[in-house]
């Protein structure tokens, strides 16, 4: 192929979206990064990035209330404010942050999950959003009342389409048959496997397209975090079980098989790892999450290759059995 690592993109995969007239990109865009949790946002640079975004053919994006908190609304609304057609955007509630930022909690009940929207509206600047998601299931809550609401939401015309993010398959099969979900969203990457186990089965068999977020393992896929001193003061990961010095150490194995095969690929690790995790199911998209377009660029160049039936087997057959550090 031609070298992915400045290759030229010349078309974005898409797919259907779920239980929807939609078609999304394949490889989409994760904004959370852009407003808190990695490091120090830079408006400017962020919208030049959304922007480019769109310019390179992504057209799905993802956000959620609880990042900034609300600033990440917000900078999707100042970016896309007359773009907005062009695009497919994804929000979610649940999580709640106190005045300080820390978290408070979750929330699913129904008057919450209505306020929730209306806020998250007003914040984009929109009428509808396209995907709705419950970001994480409130244990004190039935599952049928909160997506009992969020059925409401599309009766009102606020929400066009509904998702879920890490619930078990249970839950996904409780919520669907209440109201048809278009989009199931979990951690997904070499290091984070758990979603083949029965999530993708059930997806399959209902109709659900499968967002995985973190792709690249919140960066460390990359190879471009060696020690924990390669992350900025206030990173998140610093406290994140996985950025450890022992779990780094022991974590480098996937690092260095990703090298390996990007090496002889004529690729970079990241994508290599983008590849592999687009490549396990056809009714998948994923969302890896950047500042930069020269990163968009990297990642959509993922799609411009192969993994062989030797390079898979080789990569399933060197993956440790477990993750060093829990996800969270």
């Amino acid at each position: 192929m031609a070298s992915s690592k400045e290759a030229q993109i010349v078309e974005v995969p898409r797919l259907g979206l779920g239980h929807s007239d939609l078609e999304i990109s394949r490889i989409g865009l994760g904004c959370m990064g852009m407003s808190e949790f990695y490091g120090t946002a830079d408006e400017t640079e962020s919208i030049k990035t959304l922007h480019g975004a769109l310019d390179l053919g992504i057209n799905f994006f993802d956000t959620a209330d609880m990042y900034g908190p609300h600033k990440n609304e917000e900078l999707l609304g100042k970016a896309f404010g007359d773009r907005w057609d062009r695009l497919v955007l994804a929000t979610k509630f649940a999580i709640l942050r106190d005045d300080q930022g820390g978290f408070a909690g979750l929330d699913g009940r129904p008057e919450y999950v209505r306020s929730a929207c209306d806020a998250s509206l007003k914040r984009l600047g929109v009428d509808t959003i396209d995907l709705y998601y419950m970001h994480r299931r409130d244990p004190n809550v039935p599952i049928e009342d909160t997506v009992g609401a969020m059925k409401g939401l599309v009766t009102a015309g606020k929400v066009r389409y509904l998702g879920l993010s890490e619930v078990t398959a249970e839950e996904l099969r409780t919520a669907h048959a209440i109201h048809p979900i278009s989009a199931l969203q979990s951690e997904y990457s070499l290091w984070s496997r758990e979603p083949e186990a029965e999530i993708f089965e059930v997806c399959g068999e209902l109709g659900i397209t499968f967002v995985s977020y973190s792709p690249l393992g919140r960066g460390f896929l990359t190879g471009k975090i060696p020690s924990r001193d390669s992350l900025s003061p206030g990173d998140w990961r610093l406290q994140n079980p996985r950025f450890t010095d022992e779990a780094i150490a022991k974590n480098r194995v996937f690092v260095s098989l990703l090298e390996e095969i990007a090496a002889q690929k004529g690729a970079t690790a990241a994508q290599v790892a983008l590849n592999w995790v687009l490549g396990q199911n056809e009714e998948l998209v994923t969302i890896p999450g950047t500042t930069k377009v020269s990163r968009l660029k990297e990642n959509l160049a993922a799609t411009q290759f192969q993994l062989s039936d030797d390079e898979e087997a080789r990569i399933r057959a060197a993956l440790p059995e477990e993750t060093a550090g829990a996800r969270y």
